[in-house]
């Protein structure tokens, strides 16, 4: 292994050549606006990649025709655009990832995990590997370069030279589409056996999953019961049609073994790492600076608030936009119905008019905003209802806020 942390937390699981998969042995509560890993991109990436600034990244390449699900034939029609992932940390060679991506243009853009790529989550100051590869179905293998990452959606962006090899990008889907029970298929090269494929479907969504290579969390996982094991990360989520719907990254177990808990970052937000990634070299979040619990109809009726839905502001980050719009965090907690909750705080029910239901939702609509932009809150506070408008600001890094 490469780098490893106790099982009952986080552990990246070492196959073949090294760390390739994440393990998450139990649910782990995240922070709505809390510890972060800064975002760096290697200095050779801007000069080497500068022409590719502002271009598209995804090409056309088109779904499968029809509804039913044949795994063979999303096998024969995507394994081409689906890569192995051999990332190096040292100059022996000794100290090696090994995951997998996919081709999501033809100008040479791929797309994996940055916990395959970087040091991102096991490091005070994250470090991108030294050397990256990109292995091929026909066995090929050509030099890639990181063009950035997102530590905080744990999704890289590499990009080979198109003339290396023959390109096949894979068209992206919608998984916001995507609902249990729907099939899909895993590609990538699970302990080191390139060009794989499993089948399974989706267990559940919207699952709220602690991200690898920072201290928020990624809403709106994919669980899925294809197994992914190690070595998949960074691959292909597939469903019906050939679509991407996520790229696989962590499996969740006590064992070390996929037990048919597996989760996958959703693709929309991805393409939104990816976008960013490919425009700037940089990917940057809107921040508010709280951490939120659920409020639900029961807790809701025992602590006395007239709405029934809606996430408890616990706390209030010093210096931040939510101090500085003067949001107000909990005063006090106590156990309910055998967990620790917090009281007194401000109940988030809306932000901008849409609705909110649970400490997700802020997350997810927080996170769906640029820095600079502003956000008008619908707060509960003493009984009564009011809007308060939040300027809001950009996650700041983990070197600087601990």
């Amino acid at each position: 292994m490469r780098r490893s942390a106790p099982i009952a937390v986080v552990a990246l699981v070492s196959a073949v050549l090294g760390a390739s998969l994440a393990l998450v042995g139990a649910t782990t509560t995240g922070l709505v606006d809390g510890r972060t890993s800064t975002l760096y991109v290697p200095t050779s990436a801007a000069g080497d990649l500068s022409a590719g600034r502002n271009e598209p990244v995804a090409a056309n390449a088109r779904p499968l025709l029809g509804n039913g699900f044949d795994p063979a034939r999303i096998y024969a029609a995507r394994s081409p655009g689906v890569v192995t992932i051999f990332a190096f940390f040292d100059k022996a060679g000794r100290h090696a990832a090994q995951g997998s991506g996919f081709v999501v243009s033809e100008r040479g853009y791929i797309l994996t995990s940055a916990h395959v790529v970087t040091d991102a989550g096991d490091a005070t100051k994250t470090h991108a590997a030294r050397s990256v590869f990109v292995g091929f179905k026909d066995g090929d293998r050509v030099k890639s370069q990181i063009v950035g990452w997102d530590a905080y959606d744990d999704v890289a962006l590499l990009r080979v030279a198109p003339e290396a090899h023959r390109l096949v990008p894979v068209p992206l889907g919608d998984s916001s589409r995507v609902g249990p029970g729907a099939p899909v298929a895993a590609m990538g090269s699970p302990f080191g056996n390139e060009d794989s494929i499993a089948v399974g479907v989706v267990s559940a969504i919207h699952r709220s999953i602690a991200s690898l290579t920072s201290g928020y969390k990624v809403v709106d996982a994919i669980q899925t019961d294809a197994p992914i094991t190690h070595g998949n990360s960074g691959g292909p989520l597939f469903d019906a049609r050939g679509r991407v719907v996520g790229i696989n990254a962590q499996i969740r177990t006590d064992t070390g073994n996929a037990e048919g808990v597996g989760f996958a970052v959703p693709i929309n937000a991805a393409q939104r790492s990816m976008n960013q990634l490919a425009a700037n070299g940089r990917v940057v979040y809107a921040y508010l600076g709280v951490t939120t619990e659920n409020l639900t109809p029961t807790l809701a009726r025992h602590l006395g608030y007239r709405v029934t839905r809606g996430a408890i502001i616990a706390s209030v980050k010093t210096g931040s936009p939510a101090a500085g719009a003067r949001l107000h965090g909990a005063s006090g907690e106590e156990t309910f119905n055998g967990q620790t909750v917090s009281r007194g705080g401000d109940v988030i029910v809306a932000i901008d008019g849409r609705a909110v239901s649970s400490a997700d939702d802020v997350v997810r609509t927080v996170s769906e905003k640029l820095p600079g932009q502003l956000a008008a809150l619908t707060i509960l506070r003493g009984g009564q209802e009011r809007v308060v408008r939040v300027r809001l600001g950009a996650r700041p890094d983990a070197e600087t806020n601990p």
